[in-house]
């Protein structure tokens, strides 16, 4: 015997729809707290530089710092208040806009690296860094600028180091032969006794 038929329903109920044009990684949040975690990342990659996330957080995280760049390199008051507005951290956005969109003037783009790390031990989560592109031109400079100042420091270092050898009496043999006194609280090792 054949089944009963059952009437088709009309195409405007069928709900069979794809993800077309929807980039928004949800990250499993909802929207408010989605945002926040994202601008709070943003503000810790201002602040460091480089931070290690998951890789899907990283990739949620890349088009929000690009604008924020972008918006730093406009350097306007409107273009300063919308990146508060977005980023909601007076400091992050100071330098942001004073030292990291300078950085970036030359370049159209493409301001962040995302570095793959593997596994994370606990979940097997994918890890990645998120850094600036340009942080270790900066970086560079700095140790340039450390280096051209350590060498200063340690002549002055090594002068004073014979003078303080010279006001140093030499230890008495009695000094030497004590043991140390190792351990827990102050009391004696059963191997210094031994």
């Amino acid at each position: 015997m054949a089944q009963p038929h059952q009437p088709r329903l009309p195409r405007s109920d069928v709900r069979l729809f794809m993800r077309h044009r929807k980039k928004t990684i949800k990250l499993g949040r909802t929207a408010e707290h989605r945002k926040a975690l994202l601008a709070n990342q943003v503000c810790s990659l201002i602040e460091h530089q480089r931070i290690k996330t998951t890789l899907a957080k990283a990739k949620a995280v890349r088009p929000l710092a690009e604008k924020m760049v972008t918006l730093g390199k406009n350097g306007s008051l409107h273009a300063r208040r919308t990146a508060l507005g977005t980023l909601r951290q007076k400091n992050a956005v100071k330098k942001l806009f004073g030292e990291i969109a300078p950085r970036s003037a030359n370049r159209n783009g493409g301001y962040t690296r995302i570095v793959r790390l593997g596994q994370r031990k606990s979940d097997s989560a994918s890890m990645a860094f998120i850094e600036w592109v340009d942080a270790a031109e900066a970086a560079e400079e700095k140790t340039a600028e450390e280096k051209a100042t350590k060498p200063k420091k340690e002549k002055v270092i090594k002068a004073k180091e014979p003078a303080t050898e010279t006001k140093e009496s030499a230890p008495t043999p009695a000094e030497e032969s004590k043991p140390k006194r190792r351990g827990w609280l102050g009391r004696k090792s059963p191997e210094a006794g031994k």
